[in-house]
């Protein structure tokens, strides 16, 4: 099971370490037992995460099957006679979106634009980041 450390935490969730701090005083995230230094359980951390997550409401007002919004501030937008790249800023998360530049107009689509991704994919990749080697002359 991983294990995160207050820093780990605190950048995880966009937070200070000090109220990584004040969550484990008020018994929200539980520490290790003898962790030195002090750690939670990947678990807490992810339980944590979810109970805290609040989409940002969709003002698009439209059903859709689609889970995967995201809703944000358009921060760049470069066209071609034919084709466009736009920005989207969602939260901590920059979202871009290749389409035809007369969808760009027809939306009006220009920084400062709230606008909503859409995401319907086939394929997620997932990666996670390699283990740690151990220290050298450890015994595994």
């Amino acid at each position: 099971m991983p294990r995160f450390r207050i820093a780990e935490i605190a950048a995880l969730l966009s937070v200070s370490n000090d109220t990584v701090r004040r969550w484990i005083d008020v018994g929200a995230l539980p520490v290790v037992e003898g962790a030195q230094p002090r750690a939670v359980e990947g678990a807490e951390v992810a339980r944590l995460a979810k109970g805290r997550a609040r989409p940002t409401p969709d003002p698009s007002g439209v059903g859709r099957s689609a889970r995967n919004r995201f809703v944000g501030l358009v921060t760049d937008v470069v066209c071609d006679p034919v084709m466009a790249s736009v920005t989207l800023q969602c939260g901590r998360h920059r979202i871009e979106a290749v389409m035809s530049t007369e969808a760009v107009r027809e939306l009006d689509l220009q920084p400062g634009s709230l606008a909503v991704a859409v995401v319907k994919a086939t394929q997620v990749l997932l990666e996670t980041p390699e283990p740690a080697a151990p220290p050298p002359g450890a015994r595994s």
